[in-house]
């Protein structure tokens, strides 16, 4: 029997478009961009989608400004899942989507397999 993996995960880094707020960005990132995805037909293939915003630094304060503002992961049954989501006629319309509110050219991705728990309480 072969080994299968729980599920695979695209975790993104992304950094909004040059020219925008931080506020806009997340504004659109949950407003327009999420439902756009959950609505797609290439959403059958994922299981799971989650926004994490990032943690930003208290007005005033001399904490630097992240250089990522949010992290996304999408959950997937599989690697076929995964690029089965992309041949979907309407994955291009997500990724002229993203061009509205991500610097595109900052965006960092890596798809994972099953995680080592080191910690677990």
């Amino acid at each position: 029997m072969g080994y299968r993996a729980l599920m695979v995960k695209l975790i993104s880094l992304l950094k909004r478009k040059p020219g925008t707020t931080h506020e806009e960005f997340l504004a659109y990132w949950r407003d327009i961009h999420g439902p756009l995805i959950a609505g797609s037909s290439a959403a059958r293939y994922v299981s799971r989608y989650e926004q994490h915003p990032t943690a930003w630094p208290a007005p005033g304060s001399r904490q630097p400004e992240p250089e990522y503002d949010g992290v996304t992961i999408q959950w997937f049954e599989s690697t076929e899942a995964f690029y089965g989501h992309m041949s979907e006629s309407d994955f291009g319309d997500m990724i002229a989507d993203t061009e509205k509110f991500l610097d595109t050219t900052h965006i960092v991705w890596t798809l994972t397999d099953d995680p080592a728990i080191v910690i677990a309480k």
